[in-house]
């Protein structure tokens, strides 16, 4: 079983459905609205225990009332909460607008995710303990640097999914041994692309390429669904990924298309289990 640390933000999610996105000054009228629990870095290490991994979540909630909420849905699939820091004022909130097609426009108010500004002795000694850390930009960029520089030098892999893009400092393009992005994201990342020692770029409904540092690559599908909500989806790839990656791209990045791919056919950030993903994957299913 992969041990897996996930240093991340952990938000309340406003989902609201609309017939379309709204245009830059405009107003349309929403059909229904919910409040589900989301954030990047929950997401993924949702994703990652849902896939069999033994996870560990390294951030912070608030101390509103969405705080308890936010830490009993990861406890409840079963995620590792010894880490998790509560601040003194209220927890990360995003608004998510989606479309009957499953597309969406997401805000993010960062809240306490803001102030995870530095390791502590436990976040060391857990990354140091784990098979894989996995990063996203949700939180300061200082931390997520801070940790891949130290997870890099105590052996862990180090996995940074760059999202929401913004311009990666030396130390975080040095360390990271592994990139999940988008083609977005791909196109942000420009020659930076060339610095992972391993890359895998996530394409929608065309499943994903991976690149090796040898030279190896590897394009994997992904089944046909029918897409609810788009929301979660990169965060179910990415989860399953790392829980995968002790395998090998082969293996994982397959799989976490597959997990992708599912994560759409419901609403809100929904991630797959391991027998589901499995049972849309005959060919690997006793892998």
């Amino acid at each position: 079983m992969s041990r897996i640390a996930v240093l991340g933000s952990i938000n309340m999610d406003l989902v609201v459905r609309a017939q379309r996105l709204p245009a830059p000054g405009e107003t349309v009228l929403g059909e229904s609205r919910r409040e589900l629990p989301g954030g990047k870095g929950a997401n993924q290490a949702i994703a990652a225990a849902r896939m069999g991994a033994q996870v560990w979540f390294l951030g912070a909630v608030g101390t509103d009332s969405y705080a308890e909420p936010l830490r009993d849905r990861l406890l409840s699939a079963g995620v590792h909460t010894s880490e998790l820091r509560t601040i003194e004022g209220p927890s990360g909130f995003a608004a998510i607008t989606v479309n009957p097609a499953g597309e969406n426009s997401i805000v993010v108010v960062p809240g306490a995710n803001h102030a995870l500004r530095e390791l502590t002795p436990a976040d060391q000694a857990r990354i140091r303990d784990c098979d894989v850390l996995l990063l996203q930009l949700e939180v300061p960029i200082s931390v997520v640097a801070d940790a891949a520089e130290f997870a890099y030098e105590a052996g862990t892999t180090v996995m940074l999914n760059p999202s929401p893009y913004q311009q990666l400092p030396r130390k975080l393009l040095t360390h990271a041994d592994v990139a999940i992005v988008n083609e977005i994201e791909a196109e942000q990342l420009g020659r930076d692309q060339e610095r992972f020692r391993q890359l895998v770029i996530t394409r929608g409904r065309r499943g994903a390429h991976f690149r090796g540092c040898g030279g190896e690559s590897l394009d994997a599908p992904a089944p046909e669904v029918d897409v609810v909500d788009t929301t979660g989806a990169g965060d179910a790839f990415a989860g399953a990924c790392a829980a995968l990656w002790r395998s090998g791209p082969s293996v994982a990045v397959p799989w976490a298309c597959t997990a992708g791919a599912l994560a759409v056919t419901r609403e809100g950030a929904y991630s797959p289990g391991y027998t589901d993903v499995a049972a849309r994957m005959p060919s690997l299913g006793s892998s």
